[in-house]
């Protein structure tokens, strides 16, 4: 793909300057430069759920235009963060079917929240990276590092897991079942990390 940058995502924390958004940290493959986009609290909730690989009670958006995907045989075949704008970015989720490629427009935190789905490779324009980049040193990746979901639930959570040691297996999988319903991933994956230990 012509001028555009590989990008993974390293980090998803709470955006302390505007209340109910998160911040999804992408990082250059093979580079260091990080690219830092404000995403709202559904979008977030939808990328960190796939990546956890927790099964909501009901499907989400996203997970809506998957099956769509899957039984109309066409698939996502690359996320592009196409532009910003006056501090906006813009996204394109680049589909195919059989040798047709299709450019949708999209918001970049929905564009990502499908490209897990279908684990997709994410790219920037060259000119967004050089706009919008930052570039990170050993000290932001340690704190990076530190802020990444699962870094952050476990300090968070230890005496909540250690809690869930003292609960049977049944009453773990009654737990799940009512951390899905209620939409409590993360603690979800708390409970769903002690049942895989157990089993």
């Amino acid at each position: 793909m012509d001028q555009a940058i590989e990008l993974e995502i390293l980090g998803l924390t709470s955006n302390h300057s505007q209340s109910g958004s998160f911040t999804l940290v992408m990082g250059e493959v093979g580079g260091s430069r990080r690219l830092p986009i404000v995403i709202g609290m559904f979008e977030a909730q939808a990328i960190a759920i796939e990546i956890e690989k927790i099964i909501p009670n009901r499907p989400m958006t996203h997970d809506l235009f998957k099956s769509f995907a899957d039984n109309f045989n066409f698939s996502v075949d690359h996320i592009l963060i196409s532009d910003m704008r006056e501090g906006v970015f813009y996204a394109k989720i680049v589909c195919r079917s059989g040798s047709k490629l299709v450019e949708i427009d999209s918001r970049p935190s929905d564009a990502i929240a499908i490209a897990v789905r279908f684990d997709s490779a994410v790219f920037c324009a060259v000119k967004v990276m050089e706009e919008a980049g930052l570039e990170s040193n050993d000290e932001e990746d340690r704190k990076q590092e530190e802020s990444k979901p699962s870094a952050s639930r476990k300090s968070k959570s230890s005496n909540t897991s250690d809690a869930l040691k003292d609960f049977s297996l049944d009453r773990l999988n009654q737990l799940l079942e009512k951390a899905i319903v209620d939409e409590d991933y993360e603690r979800a994956a708390r409970i769903r990390d002690e049942i895989n230990r157990r089993n």
